[in-house]
């Protein structure tokens, strides 16, 4: 029998298990398998809330219609720029517009794989992860273009996970939706470059006045370091930190292929040469710049100033840039007949030496109206060194500065100095104003205390053509010519006489101009007026009154023909029919009633064309950010030769043409023979215009006109005062208004007026205004309506020889 095998026993079983490898307990499994669960829990959950954001965030197909917060831009109406208004300065570009160099650059700073990722680097944000582990900080970043762009547009700036992975996800959804080109043109023209600019059109201005398209490469990459800190590597606040950068944006750029080693070398070797430009204001017009911002407002809403908004004003450069010159001329000229008020401010003498001290004290004050400042720095042989804020020497000459005799009053003056260290002393600070006639040299000046406005309409459709508020719109942004009320005195009576005119007085009406008082509680308990020469002239005919400007006459007249009566006719010419019934007394003769600059252009230009009432207008039109006009001025025209007065787009008629031609007539001899005189030495045979003096003399006006151009001037003080003795308007204000149109009216054909049928010449006697037979010696030819024309006397022939003669002539 075979020899049977044993059964271990419970011992040996024990000892032999603990022997034997056992399997692993299944909880261990568990441990081991909960990363991975885990992982492709994060990983759903994951792509879970990246599938619902995706959903979510906004759509960026919004980003293809984005509306940039542009600034308003008021241009003139040859499109010279004026200004820009708004916090943001913004130049917006097109992909095609943008210079590759610009992309390059800003490609070579900022994401080198833009053209190969899907809105997401993958090796960039590693890199950036391990330069955060290896040196706890990170050294180039994560961020491409297109997550710049879905953080610019759509997302805060602050510093979370949730923002960042926000940004990833909106970045990718980007992708799918724009093409790179414009990706790439979102992120230039919204990216913050410093100084209120955003875009890099805007920065290539601000850092260098000039267009983007006109910059060196080195100046591309100077502006493509500034992104990642603005104000960091701004180069006007840290030049040498901006420097740094701008060369690791250069060497990135030859890294890439994009720039020779040549170029490389010669744009890293060119010095930060950068000067904070503002806005490249080609025309200065401030006055009519807050006029637009201020429709701007009115018409669009408050979001006016960032829509990218252009206004075309009626602004015609030219005439605007002699307009400044003439109003500041005139003013300084008249500040000169009044004496030298002195230094602007002192610098101790010790000091001479110091920059920091001069640069200072010259901070501390302005340069209103094209003045310039300027420190005496010595004096020598009659002539001193002057030293002007941009750091410029110049000459100054007793010759250059002898007019100013010290200011002891308003009409009262010092002795007139015969050396120039009677005038200044090393240290002072003065203006100086460049000389009109000879180029290099300067003139000594002072900021003028008087104010003046000029404002120029096309009497045919009201457009302004000119328009200068003050001295300088920063020195006072009062607009003199919109909302200064003054007087116009004389400058009125043209349009009682036109009233007159329709009532049954003609220009040969003659009427005493002798001493008269009146009773009058509404103006004073007696009133004695009187002319400004203080005598008195007798018998005058209407026309003689108006071109010498004489006060009794025009008293008289009104006292004859009513108040009311002159009242209403004046109201066609676009007076305030308040203002008028305020000074509903005789005094209004004289011109008391008080109307803008603007008013006395508008009713002036009625006059100028024919008898009709045109608006003033200045906005030409407006076009968007994309160039498409949203409003279009359609100005009321004035009649011409040619038209029917029927048609909807005719201005209301005034006054008849005849009327408005026999004005004319005499408002020309004003300028030939009266008053404005002066103004014949622009030798045309087309001007009129009156001139308008104030009670001792606190506003002097002249308007005038031609056809083509109607043209107001005031002179006065803003705190209503006199100007001083003799400074009349034909001194004050005519000069002005000669000096401006002498520029307005160089194009006009140099014609008469052209005469409207229905008014007759009839000889006149200069002394009586009756009617002479045409031959009569000194006789005048004088207008009439045909039925106030008087009829001309028959002499009978007193013998047989004069009947021969008459018979056989």
């Amino acid at each position: 029998m075979p020899t049977p095998i044993a059964k271990p026993s419970a011992t040996a079983k024990k000892q032999n298990q603990a022997k034997s490898p056992q399997p692993p307990k299944r909880w261990l499994r568990r441990l081991l398998l909960w990363p991975i669960y885990f992982g492709i829990v994060i990983t759903l959950v994951v792509a879970a809330y990246a599938t619902y954001l995706y959903h979510q965030l906004p759509d960026p197909n919004s980003l293809k219609n984005v509306s940039y917060q542009v600034p308003l831009r008021i241009e003139t109406s040859d499109g010279k720029v004026i200004t820009e208004i708004g916090e943001k300065r913004r130049i917006p570009l097109e992909y095609p517009d943008i210079p590759i160099r610009m992309i390059q650059a800003i490609i070579s700073a900022e994401d080198d794989r833009f053209y190969q990722h899907f809105g997401i680097d993958l090796k960039g944000i590693a890199r950036a992860s391990y330069e955060l582990i290896s040196t706890g900080s990170i050294q180039s970043g994560g961020s491409t273009i297109t997550m710049q762009v879905a953080r610019n547009f759509f997302l805060t700036r602050d510093r979370s996970f949730k923002r960042k992975f926000n940004e990833i996800i909106l970045a990718f959804k980007i992708e799918q939706t724009l093409t790179k080109q414009e990706i790439m043109a979102l992120y230039l023209n919204q990216i913050f470059l410093g100084h209120r600019s955003y875009g890099v059109a805007a920065a290539a201005q601000t850092y260098y006045g000039k267009p983007i398209h006109e910059l060196d490469i080195h100046e591309f990459a100077m502006i493509a370091g500034l992104p990642k800190a603005p104000s960091a590597f701004n180069p006007i606040a840290n030049p040498a930190r901006a420097t740094l950068r701008r060369s690791y944006v250069l060497r990135r750029m030859h890294e890439l292929g994009y720039i020779t080693q040549d170029q490389f070398t010669t744009a890293l070797a060119q010095p930060i040469e950068v000067t904070l430009t503002g806005v490249r204001i080609e025309t200065e017009a401030g006055y009519i710049a807050e006029m637009a911002r201020q429709f701007a407002l009115e018409r669009f809403g408050e979001t006016a100033l960032e829509q990218g908004l252009t206004i075309t004003t009626t602004i015609r450069s030219d005439h605007q840039d002699r307009a400044n010159a003439a109003l500041r001329s005139g003013l300084l000229e008249y500040d000169r007949r009044h004496g030298y008020r002195g230094h602007v401010a002192q610098l101790d003498p010790a000091l001479l030496d110091d920059s920091s001290a001069i640069d200072t004290l010259m901070r501390e004050h302005p340069q209103p109206g094209g003045l310039r400042l300027a420190l005496v720095m010595a004096l020598t042989d009659n002539q001193a060194q002057l030293q002007l804020r941009n750091g410029d020497q110049i000459t100054l000459t007793f010759a250059q500065a002898d007019w100013a005799r010290p200011h002891r009053g308003l009409d009262r003056l010092g002795p007139a100095p015969t050396q120039l260290d009677q005038i200044i002393q090393a240290g002072d600070l003065v203006y100086v104003i460049p000389h009109p006639n000879e180029q290099g040299n300067w003139l000594l000046a002072q900021n003028p205390r008087a104010e003046a406005a000029l404002v120029a309409l096309n009497p045919r459709n009201g457009e302004i053509i000119a328009l200068v508020g003050g001295f300088d719109f920063f020195k006072s942004r009062f607009n003199r010519v919109t909302q200064a009320k003054r007087q116009l005195g004389s400058a009125y009576k043209p349009f009682l006489y036109s009233g007159a005119f329709e009532l049954g007085i003609t220009a040969a009406t003659v009427i005493n101009d002798a001493p008269v008082v009146f009773h009058d509680a509404a103006l004073e308990d007696i009133w004695r007026p009187e002319n400004y020469t203080g005598r008195f002239y007798g018998p005058t005919r209407v026309r003689e009154a108006l071109i010498h400007s004489r006060n009794l006459v025009p008293i008289r007249l009104l006292q004859e023909v009513g108040v009311a009566p002159i009242i209403n006719h004046s109201q066609r010419f676009g007076f305030d029919l308040a203002e008028l019934n305020r000074h509903r007394n005789l005094s209004l003769a004289l011109g008391s009633a008080q109307f803008t600059p603007l008013e006395a252009a508008r009713a002036y230009g009625v006059f100028a064309n024919g008898g009709f009432l045109v608006e003033p207008y200045f906005v030409r039109e407006v076009r968007d950010f994309n160039g498409q006009v949203i409003y279009q001025a359609n100005p009321l025209q004035a009649c011409g030769i040619q038209c029917d007065e029927r048609d909807p787009g005719i201005a209301p008629r005034a006054i008849t043409k005849q009327n408005a031609y026999m004005i004319t007539s005499i408002l020309q001899d004003v300028i030939k023979q009266g008053t404005g005189r002066q103004a014949a030495s622009l030798n045309r045979q087309d001007l009129a215009g009156k001139t308008g003096t104030t009670n001792q003399q606190f506003d002097a006006w002249f308007v005038g006109y031609n056809p083509d151009v109607v043209t107001s001037v005031w002179v006065g003080n803003d705190q209503p005062s006199g100007l001083g003795r003799r400074e009349t308007a034909g001194r004050a204000a005519l000069p002005i208004w000669i000096d401006y149109m002498r520029h307005a009216v160089a194009d006009s054909p140099n014609i008469p007026f052209l005469q409207p049928e229905g008014l007759v010449y009839v000889p006149i006697d200069r002394s009586t205004g009756q009617a002479v037979p045409a031959d009569t010696p000194g006789a005048y030819f004088e207008l009439f309506y045909p039925d106030q024309a008087p009829e001309i006397p028959v002499i009978r022939p007193n013998n047989l020889r004069d009947l021969t003669r008459e018979l056989f002539q």
